[in-house]
């Protein structure tokens, strides 16, 4: 007999899956372009510098400031949703 999660449970993994997702988008971008793609990045120049360069250099950091402030957004509606958000 299958139930169904307590609210709490459902929070959590809606929050987790949420955490995972940006985690991955930010390793991607800071891994991946930074490291694993460097060599095809290299061939468009932004400023002057390399593409590759540019998000080993500061597209990592610009990625994360954005993630953060996509993760308030989505954590106010995710409360929201849970009824567990403050007035």
């Amino acid at each position: 007999m299958a139930s169904n999660p307590s609210p709490k449970a459902a929070y959590w993994r809606d929050n987790l899956k949420l955490l995972i997702t940006l985690l991955v988008i930010w390793f991607v971008v800071s891994y991946g372009a930074g490291i694993l793609f460097v060599d095809q990045l290299d061939k468009i120049k932004i400023g002057g510098f390399p593409l590759g360069f540019w998000f080993a250099q500061q597209g990592s950091i610009y990625t994360f400031v954005v993630l953060i402030f996509v993760y308030v957004v989505r954590m106010a509606a995710l409360d929201r949703k849970h009824d567990v958000h403050e007035d």
